[in-house]
């Protein structure tokens, strides 16, 4: 796996010139760019197999990967980088967290002080950033099918989520349309008619 270390390269050093490109494009402030520069140099410089075990920790932290699934050679060669490893798995985690903190922030910034709103989004970001990839692992562990025949038998579970779907989509007919074209249709949805 990831024998090609030319190849490796040119991946990593792609990935920070597409970067590079696109912050450029969408005309994102200039001291973003200092991602796709440490990305560009992390791919001409950085050992490609210490790029793996950040590589390794990244997707571990989502729950694609496990280690056990290297042959018993990598296993002891990563072993030896599992500081990249770690760091790879914090890396991931502070992005989840900062997705959902990030607009938590802005969103509180329009409506009270700044302070505020930074101390709000941190309190937000501390636990995602703890729980969050660890009920990922958990989530892609769980046996999917049986959980779905579990709960596609259970009646109650039906009338719920129907009723839930419901009720958020009336919302978002009230928000969306007129009063009056929303009642209609909420009408035939409900089998009432015109």
């Amino acid at each position: 796996m990831f024998e090609n270390v030319v190849q490796t390269r040119i991946a990593i050093c792609g990935a920070g010139i597409l970067l590079a490109i696109i912050f450029l494009v969408s005309h994102l402030p200039l001291i973003l760019l200092l991602a796709p520069v440490t990305i560009l140099f992390l791919g001409i410089v950085a050992d490609p197999e210490e790029t793996h075990a950040v590589w390794y920790g990244m997707l571990h932290t989502i729950g694609i990967f496990e280690l056990t699934a290297l042959a018993e050679e990598e296993q002891r060669n990563y072993l030896q980088k599992k500081h990249y490893f770690w760091f790879g798995e914090i890396a991931s985690a502070v992005v989840l967290a900062l997705v959902f903190s990030i607009p938590l922030g802005l969103f509180l910034a329009q409506r009270t002080d700044i302070t505020l709103a930074f101390i709000g989004a941190t309190l937000l970001f501390l636990p995602l950033f703890v729980f969050l990839p660890r009920a990922i692992q958990q989530g892609m562990k769980a046996d999917t099918a049986a959980i779905l025949e579990t709960l596609g038998k259970n009646e109650l579970v039906k009338k719920v989520f129907w009723t839930v779907f419901a009720a958020i989509a009336g919302l978002v007919l009230v928000r969306v349309v007129d009063p009056v074209t929303a009642q209609q249709m909420v009408g035939m949805i409900a089998g009432m008619g015109w």
